[in-house]
């Protein structure tokens, strides 16, 4: 199932205003939308938190952020965004943004709507001299026009997902002990560490159990890991076919995030995940996301956490 997702407008390194217009606009087409901010510092996605008749906010993470550079925009956005049809607003920069992201998706572009009447889109043509209605059949990205639609109040509060692609792991780490420090009752604080296929052996787990061992965690794993090596026995798996579980903290490491899987770990207070494969379904449910390979992060994870029990 596709979902409709705003591509938020940023200036001067906040979120602007027009973003609670593309809410609305968003919400003409049908359901709540998915909000994505492309940021260097993922704080400024509160804001979109803070908009009402959103169901979640992304905040897509990485340097290349800090200064509009085209196609490095739509590369990173590509890799995070959802599938489905994409609202983003009529300004310059964005319609760039647009055009390039639908030649990526291989999907319609519609620029500069000033109505939406369910999939119908209006928009002017010949300089404004004339209007034209297009009617959507599939997903596409669309501009809406700032200042045409009513701005959704500031009375939201929906969870923000913080998926990193900036490849500075010292960072990352930080940061997402950061935020899970912030969330965690450490009176009741339970952690599980869990390794998937992307573990690539089941002799790499014995890193998972170093960083279970240092912080007191339970070692789990994923379905696809149990079944495909019999030295992962099946007591260790995580989801719908093994055990559940509901700890503060669950970190996911070289899990792609199958159904199966969520199942058995979603209502976890506090979800990071680490995968090489920014596109992993996983990230579309985890409160902090580094995309990096199990070698590049459990080193830092390993040392982060060393230091933080020392």
């Amino acid at each position: 199932m596709t979902e409709t997702i705003v591509i938020a407008e940023i200036a001067k390194g906040a979120v602007h205003p027009t973003t609670a217009e593309l809410v609305t606009a968003a919400h003409a087409l049908g359901g709540q939308p998915v909000v994505v901010v492309p940021c260097s510092d993922p704080s400024i996605a509160d804001a979109a938190a803070g908009i009402a008749g959103v169901s979640r906010v992304i905040a897509a993470k990485s340097n290349v952020f800090e200064h509009y550079d085209a196609a490095g925009w739509a590369s990173a956005l590509d890799a995070v965004t959802p599938a489905g049809t994409i609202v983003a607003a009529a300004t310059s920069q964005s319609k760039d943004l647009a055009a390039r992201l639908a030649a990526r998706r291989g999907i319609s572009v519609v620029q500069d709507v000033v109505k939406i009447d369910g999939n119908n889109l209006t928009s002017p043509i010949y300089s404004g001299k004339a209007m034209q209605t297009v009617s959507l059949s599939g997903d596409a990205i669309l501009t809406v026009r700032p200042n045409v639609f009513a701005a959704s109040s500031g009375d939201g509060g929906s969870d923000v997902a913080v998926v990193d692609t900036t490849g500075d792991m010292a960072t990352a780490v930080q940061e997402f002990m950061a935020r899970a420090t912030e969330r965690l009752d450490v009176a009741e604080a339970n952690i599980v560490i869990s390794g998937g296929r992307g573990m690539g052996s089941p002799d790499n787990f014995v890193h998972l159990e170093a960083i279970a061992d240092t912080i007191g965690a339970a070692v789990g794993a994923s379905r696809a890991a149990v079944d495909t090596w019999d030295d992962i026995p099946h007591a260790m798996q995580v989801g719908q076919t093994g055990k559940m579980v509901n700890p503060n903290l669950y970190i996911a490491v070289g899990i792609s995030g199958a159904i199966q899987h969520l199942a058995g770990m979603r209502s976890s207070k506090y979800i990071v995940a680490i995968n090489k494969d920014a596109d992993a379904p996983i990230f579309q449910h985890a409160d902090y996301g580094i995309v990096a390979t199990w070698e590049e992060a459990l080193p830092v994870l390993q040392s982060a956490f060393a230091s933080m029990m020392g």
